[in-house]
C-alpha cells in the first residue's frame, strides 16, 4: 500500500468517526468523504490485471433504463406495500452483501498479518443439496469475514448512521476498484446517460427522493447536521461509485503509459469541483440536487481540456483496457519463453 493510499485511507477512517466526537460541517464532509473514497477507490483498482467486471458501450446505453426500471419499481414497492416490510427484505439482502463488500475492503489490510499460503491456497466448497453451486475462498477471506459478520450485525440491530455509512463506503470502495469502463469512449456514454437519468428523476419526478428518504438500507451516505428538521444530509452512493470508476479509468491510463497520475489529477480535480458546485447550489435553493448534473460536466471537462491541451485526444479515446491488459499478457508470455530459452542454452 502506498503512502498516499495509506494516509488517504487513515483520513477517510477519521473523518467518518468524527462525527461522533466533534461538530463537522457537513457540507465539508460530504466533499472530503466523497472525494478521499474516490481517492481510496481509484488506486485499489490499479492491478497487474485490470478489473474483473468491464462495461461494453451496449451494456453503458442499457444503464440508465435498467436503472429507470429499478428506481420505478421500488417507488412503487415503497406505495403499494408495507414499509417495513420491504426494508426487512431489503435488509436481509444488504446484510450479507454488507459481508462480502466490507470482508473484501478489510482483506489486503488482515492479509499482511496472515500466513503466506492462507492468502494463496483456494478452498472449493459445494452447498449441500445442491453440489452444482461452489464457492471459493481463502483461509484470509474467512478471517477477514469475522468482523464483517459482526459488524453487519450491530448494522441489522440498531441502523446507526456510522454503521450505514461505513457499509457505504465499502460498498463505494468496492464498485471502483472492481468494475472498468474498458474504454472513455464507454465512459463517456454512461455518465451522458446517467447525467440526463439523474435530472430527470430528481426535477421531473418525486420518485428518486422518495425512494431515497423510504430506503432504509445502504445505499446513501448519512452526515448528521444540527438541524432537528432535518437531521442528516445525503449523498447517494451512485454519485461516488459512478464518476469514481471513469476517474479510476484515467489513473490506470497513465498508469499504462508509465507516466505520473496527471490525467487522474484532472479527473479527480473535476470530480471535485463538480461536488462543491452541488453543495453550493443545493444551500442556495434549499432543494435536494442531482449531483451527477454538476459532476459529469466538470469530469468530462476537465479531463477533455487537459488532453486538448497536451494534444493527445488520440491517444485518450482509441484506449481500451482489455486489448491493453491482453497485450500486455502476450509480452509476459514472450518474456518467459525467452527466459525457457536462456535456461535451455545455458
Amino acid at each position: 500500500m502506498k503512502n498516499g493510499e495509506r494516509a488517504a485511507n487513515l483520513a477517510l477512517l477519521g473523518l467518518t468517526l468524527a462525527p461522533l466526537i466533534v461538530k463537522v460541517d457537513p457540507n465539508l464532509n460530504v466533499v472530503l468523504t466523497a472525494c478521499l473514497t474516490v481517492y481510496v477507490g481509484c488506486y485499489r483498482s490499479v492491478k497487474p490485471t485490470p478489473p474483473t467486471e468491464t462495461m461494453s458501450n451496449e451494456h453503458a446505453m442499457r444503464f440508465p433504463l435498467v436503472g429507470s426500471a429499478m428506481l420505478l419499481s421500488l417507488f412503487l414497492l415503497f406505495k403499494f406495500l408495507s414499509k417495513d416490510l420491504v426494508n426487512a427484505v431489503l435488509t436481509c439482502y444488504f446484510f450479507v452483501l454488507g459481508i462480502v463488500a466490507l470482508s473484501a475492503t478489510l482483506l489486503p489490510s488482515i492479509s499482511r498479518f496472515l500466513p503466506k499460503n492462507w492468502n494463496e491456497n483456494v478452498i472449493n466448497w459445494r452447498f449441500p443439496y445442491f453440489r452444482s453451486v461452489e464457492v471459493e475462498f481463502t483461509r484470509s477471506q474467512l478471517v477477514a469475514a469475522i468482523p464483517g459478520t459482526f459488524f453487519c450485525a450491530w448494522y441489522v440491530s440498531q441502523k446507526h448512521w456510522l454503521a450505514n455509512n461505513v457499509l457505504g463506503l465499502a460498498f463505494c470502495i468496492q464498485g471502483i476498484e472492481m468494475l472498468s469502463l474498458g474504454s472513455f469512449k464507454t465512459g463517456a456514454i454512461l455518465l451522458a446517460g446517467l447525467f440526463v437519468y439523474d435530472i430527470f428523476w430528481v426535477f421531473f419526478t418525486p420518485v428518486m427522493v422518495s425512494v431515497a428518504k423510504s430506503f432504509d438500507a445502504p445505499i446513501k451516505l448519512l452526515f448528521p447536521t444540527a438541524d432537528s428538521e432535518r437531521p442528516f444530509s445525503m449523498l447517494g452512493l451512485g454519485d461516488i461509485v459512478i464518476p469514481g470508476i471513469f476517474v479510476a479509468l484515467a489513473l490506470r491510463f497513465d498508469v499504462s503509459r508509465s507516466k505520473k497520475s496527471q490525467y487522474f489529477k484532472s479527473a479527480f480535480l473535476g470530480y471535485t469541483l463538480g461536488l462543491v458546485l452541488t453543495i453550493v447550489v443545493m444551500n442556495w435553493f434549499q432543494a435536494a440536487q442531482p449531483a451527477l448534473l454538476y459532476i459529469v460536466p466538470s469530469v468530462i471537462g476537465c479531463l477533455a481540456f487537459h488532453c486538448i491541451w497536451n494534444g493527445e485526444v488520440k491517444q485518450l479515446l482509441e484506449f481500451d483496457e482489455s486489448k491493453h491488459s491482453d497485450s500486455q499478457d502476450n509480452d509476459d508470455d514472450d518474456d518467459d519463453d525467452d527466459a525457457k530459452l536462456s535456461k535451455k542454452d545455458e
